[in-house]
């Protein structure tokens, strides 16, 4: 009975894993063939008359300059990322190891910050950076750090809970500076969280459409905006192209997702329950 189970229980996540990952798989295969036979017999597999082997992959990245926004979106990325990481790993350590008013004040702000849906910010927030100048590659990579640090600060603080203050005391003792402290006992010991934080903010940051289009428009076209300019007049769309691009943009993603997934569930829970 208990094998029957067992084999039960792997055929319906087998069959929930085929749901989601049937999306990715139409994509890919309708990125080889033509325009016509996608809008006709989208679930068909290519043939030898839809079949366009790399047509629309080499037309798509001529088109929308690929690798120029792929740059552009990676540099955003790294660096929006990066800091982040940084900042809020700091701004954590600082919450939980200082008892004061202030700290827990900070820290309230960061986790209200999570509940304000960017719906209700975007306008005033194109409008502020315009005044700022912040419409540029830094001034976006800027706002970035800031949505992101809300979830990233709440992430952390749970975490660095649960590291012994007798390691940091210890480390003070023996003349280690507060930045030696940090970068040689905290970080290290961070390494989960700081990967399930990377993960989240990166899949976030790479994807993202609204915030680089309503804040640099097309002057730096990040990869998603890019895409969106391989529509024609009077919405017509070059599907063939546009489902070969959404290919290219979502394999660096799944290769740094397939890669750092051992961490993820670890990283979120010691987050979520220590503290």
């Amino acid at each position: 009975m208990g094998k029957a189970n067992r084999i039960g229980k792997n055929i319906l996540l087998a069959l929930i894993s085929a749901v989601f990952i049937s999306p990715i798989v139409i994509v890919f295969f309708n990125s080889f063939k033509s325009k016509l036979f996608i809008n006709n017999k989208p679930f068909m597999l290519p043939d030898r008359e839809s079949f366009v082997g790399l047509g629309n992959y080499i037309e798509g990245v001529e088109k929308i300059q690929f690798f120029r926004a792929f740059a552009i979106s990676l540099t955003i990325t790294v660096c929006a990322v990066s800091l982040i990481i940084l900042l809020t790993s700091m701004t954590a350590w600082y919450i939980v190891r200082v008892k004061s008013r202030f700290a827990n004040i900070l820290y309230f702000m960061f986790a209200f910050s999570m509940m304000v849906p960017f719906q209700m910010v975007m306008f005033t927030l194109v409008k502020i950076s315009n005044m700022l100048n912040l419409d540029n590659l830094p001034g976006i990579i800027y706002i970035y750090v800031g949505f992101g640090s809300g979830l990233s600060v709440f992430m952390f603080t749970g975490f660095i809970k649960s590291i012994p203050v007798s390691l940091e005391e210890a480390a003070m003792m023996d003349g280690c500076s507060i930045m030696g402290i940090y970068n040689k006992i905290i970080l290290p010991v961070l390494k989960p969280i700081v990967v399930t934080v990377s993960v989240l903010n990166t899949m976030w940051i790479w994807n993202d459409y609204l915030l680089p289009y309503l804040v640099i428009g097309s002057e730096y076209r990040t990869i998603p905006v890019a895409i969106q300019y391989l529509r024609g007049g009077y919405g017509s769309i070059d599907l063939g192209l546009m489902l070969a691009m959404l290919v290219l943009a979502i394999i660096p993603i799944i290769v740094f997702y397939v890669f750092c997934q051992k961490w993820i569930i670890k990283g979120v829970l010691s987050g979520a329950v220590k503290g």
